[in-house]
């Protein structure tokens, strides 16, 4: 129990650190778009391209993993991810562009980290809540981005934004080390990377019916998850919030990811099916993302404030079911079944933003943008809450 509560706490802050720095360019693109004039559009050209790399790494980083150890990877990541943001601060767009790139490679590696190493120390019955815990670092980090990024933007600079979190990254990464004994103890030195470890990580996915099922609920969920955190601060400012206000009501609506996800966790733990729990959940963001359709400047604050609790309560807050079901489902392949589970997740994240942005850039509608992109998650929530044929099989006996 004492080292599965240390794993929890050491990648609950890895995931932490993650979230802010894959998030944090989105959050302040308010300030990056007026500083360099360009077009809001962009943001899902940048976000499509770090899905991208996130899609190439998940689906590679299972040997890696099993090879240096799943705190080493963590390590890396974050160093990965200070990289990225040291690069956007230069305000070069070939700079944005690698910075999608290595940042979005260097998040995509944390989460397969740490579900195989909270994995080994966490009793199978209680991976739903441990797991969930572990994933509200995720809120945790885009509730501190949506306050630190634009306070120090408006303070300063949002360059200074950008180096401030590349900084806290490295120092975390090194903190790390002093679990490294202990954590990467099951590594096995002798195992190497090869290309057909792309092709095998999506077979063990595609050709297991479950985890077939979780792949395409990821597609969706993700996608857009990275839609809202993406363009929901820009939606605001748009209508004529501050940066620091919208900043301030997306923290908000992040802050109810957090007891959500625990809770969602616990009740998939002990009452309810972790496939209708996620079916639900689906219902639930499709319903927040249509309701933004009709958003407008003469909504009132607490108005928007609802509709973003109610989307991040939702698209936020199911990493912690998805992950633990799938690591249940490949328990001698951790970190390469989340790996290949999340990698649709990110086609869902490379996909739905270039979409939204194609609606942004054809009709100039943020409202129809996410109205389009709730409907992937209405569709898997009525296919999860229908019953598999597994369950009809079951019945008839």
């Amino acid at each position: 129990m004492r080292w599965m509560l240390l794993a929890l706490g050491a990648m609950f802050m890895q995931q932490s650190f993650a979230s802010l720095g894959r998030s944090l360019p989105t959050v302040i693109a308010p300030a990056i778009i007026d500083d360099l004039a360009l077009d809001p559009a962009w943001v899902g050209v940048y976000v499509s391209i770090a899905a991208f790399a996130s899609l190439v790494f998940q689906l590679g980083c299972g040997s890696f993993i099993i090879r240096y150890g799943a705190l080493r990877m963590s390590q890396v990541a974050l160093v990965f991810l200070a990289a990225g943001l040291a690069f956007a601060s230069s305000g070069l767009l070939l700079m944005f562009a690698l910075s999608a790139l290595i940042g979005g490679g260097g998040a995509a590696m944390s989460t397969p980290a740490s579900s195989h190493l909270l994995g080994r120390y966490t009793p199978p019955r209680i991976m739903p809540l441990v797991f969930s815990i572990k994933q509200t670092a995720v809120p945790a980090g885009l509730l501190l981005a949506g306050l630190l990024g634009p306070a120090i933007t408006d303070g300063m600079s949002w360059r200074a934004a950008l180096d401030v979190a590349a900084i806290a990254c490295l120092v975390f990464a090194v903190m790390l080390q002093p679990l490294s004994r202990e954590f990467d103890s099951d590594r096995d030195p002798g195992r190497s990377f090869q290309m057909s470890d792309f092709a095998t990580t999506l077979r063990a996915v595609m050709t297991a019916p479950e985890l077939r099922r979780l792949s395409l609920a990821c597609f969706a969920f993700n996608g857009l998850q990275t839609v809202f955190t993406s363009y929901f601060i820009i939606l605001l400012t748009e209508a004529g919030y501050g940066l620091s206000l919208a900043g301030l009501v997306f923290s908000i609506a992040m802050m109810v990811a957090v007891p959500g996800r625990i809770l969602w966790g616990w009740m998939g733990s002990s009452f309810v099916a972790p496939r209708a729990m996620m079916g639900a959940l689906a219902l639930g963001m499709a319903v927040s993302s249509f309701a933004l359709a009709f958003f407008g400047a003469a909504w009132p604050v607490v108005a928007v404030g609802l509709v973003a609790s109610a989307l991040s309560a939702t698209a936020m807050s199911w990493h912690g079911v998805l992950l633990a079901e799938a690591a249940r489902l490949a328990p001698h392949m951790r970190g390469a079944a989340t790996g290949g589970v999340l990698s649709f997740g990110q086609v869902g994240a490379l996909l739905l933003p270039l979409v939204f942005a194609g609606i942004l850039w054809a009709s100039g509608s943020y409202g129809l943008g996410f109205a389009v992109c709730g409907l992937p998650a209405l569709v898997v929530g009525i296919v999860l809450l229908r019953p598999s044929h597994a369950d009809l099989a079951a019945e008839k006996h």
